[in-house]
């Protein structure tokens, strides 16, 4: 017997996981849960200065994606609805690392752990990715103030860090099916063949039985 389906869809700054997770819970008729960005206070600072406004960046990124999981349990999957994500909460573990202090971080993981020992965690990922060229002209297009002053060293270093996490995340959850897409060669916004052959590629997996529509 399959689970209810709980998808999330992950990658770098820029790489279209909103737009397409979007897609998906239309086609699929799953509730939407879209992180929090723009309204963190402390993004635009941290853009400016990683090194001094990191912690309060992760902090208040890590407690807004915990109320919406807590949320996302209480009112959807407990009531047999089924839900996609635009992240995963282990998406603050990725910056955390690259941006916190050693005594930091050590702070930051304890309260990670607590705050993540019972959420629920996604039983499909799927994980967008593109060059560095992409991921800037996105950025670009899309205009978000915040994001205006990312460095493309940061960039490309978080896009290694994903890549990284991917592969781990794929050894320890071998029962979690990883879709893994190339955002340069896929652009599921204009063409909706692209879209059409995401899809297909994610109800053959809903339909094996890994997990239930």
């Amino acid at each position: 017997m399959g689970q209810l389906p709980f998808i999330a869809v992950e990658g770098p700054i820029g790489v279209g996981k909103t737009s397409l997770a979007r897609k998906l819970s239309a086609h699929f008729e799953l509730h939407l849960l879209k992180e929090i960005v723009e309204e963190n206070p402390f993004l635009g600072k941290f853009y400016d200065d990683i090194e001094e406004w990191s912690f309060q960046t992760e902090m208040f990124f890590l407690c807004n994606r915990y109320k919406q999981l807590e949320d996302i349990e209480n009112k959807y999957l407990n009531d047999n609805k089924a839900v996609i994500a635009d992240y995963h909460i282990s998406k603050n573990m990725i910056f955390a690392k690259r941006t916190l202090k050693d005594k930091q971080f050590d702070k930051y993981a304890k309260i990670y752990d607590i705050l993540t020992a019972d959420m629920p965690q996604p039983n499909m990922m799927v994980y967008l990715d593109a060059s560095l060229t992409t991921l800037l002209e996105r950025i670009r297009m899309r205009g978000r103030e915040v994001e205006q002053n990312i460095q493309p060293a940061y960039l490309e270093q978080l896009s290694h860090d994903y890549s990284n996490f991917m592969n781990e995340f794929e050894r320890m959850n071998p029962g979690i099916p990883v879709i893994r897409l190339n955002g340069d060669h896929l652009d599921f916004v204009k063409h909706q063949e692209d879209l059409d052959e995401i899809i297909d590629t994610i109800d053959k997996h809903l339909r094996k039985g890994e997990v239930i529509k």
